[in-house]
């Protein structure tokens, strides 16, 4: 068994993305996953290393080819994990970080079964007013997508605990570094 997978999960806007980025620059022994979307990149984000920006048409055929451990459709837009990608991070027997939602950490422990350690981590708002205050001020959906990221918080909410490991983000740095502590504490289990 090579490299454990740590999938991150939570609602949009609890802080995956930042408590990644923290991840990353406080444990070079990491690697990170970029996943696919069709959504159109956020100001900042780059192409390869925030998300693989493909067009719809891309994303089918490689749906098609079965190249994705895990997609999902939200809000008009498709997300996926490339099998791929993340076997050959894994291979290299580093600790393979997955930013990815709730369904998705699931595919991804099914998925790899006994052939990887897959552990799933959550990621909790300090409480939802602070998750919509958050949400508001990305300032990146329309009131539509921000009523149906509402609906969809509450099934995430509902799957918290089917995962191994809940993470308060209270606070980005004390966030991050408990699961640095749950890392290093997988990682002694090996």
């Amino acid at each position: 068994m090579k490299g454990i997978i740590f999938c991150i999960s939570g609602p949009s806007g609890v802080g995956k993305g930042t408590i990644v980025n923290e991840l990353m620059a406080r444990d070079p022994t990491l690697a990170l996953s970029v996943s696919c979307t069709t959504r159109a990149p956020r100001p900042g984000e780059k192409h390869g290393v925030h998300y693989f920006f493909l067009s719809h048409e891309e994303f089918r055929k490689k749906l098609e080819n079965g190249e994705f451990l895990e997609y999902d459709e939200h809000f008009g837009n498709f997300y996926g994990t490339l099998k791929a990608y993340v076997t050959k991070l894994a291979d290299e027997d580093r600790p393979v970080i997955l930013e990815i939602d709730v369904v998705g950490a699931f595919k991804a422990k099914e998925y790899y079964g006994s052939t990887r350690r897959v552990v799933n981590i959550f990621i909790k708002p300090p409480s939802l007013e602070v998750l919509e205050e958050r949400l508001h001020r990305r300032g990146s959906e329309s009131d539509e997508q921000l009523v149906a990221r509402r609906r969809r918080v509450q099934f995430e909410y509902g799957q918290a605990d089917k995962f191994d490991y809940i993470v308060l983000n209270d606070e980005v740095s004390r966030a991050t570094e408990e699961i640095l502590g749950i890392i290093q504490k997988e990682k002694s289990k090996q």
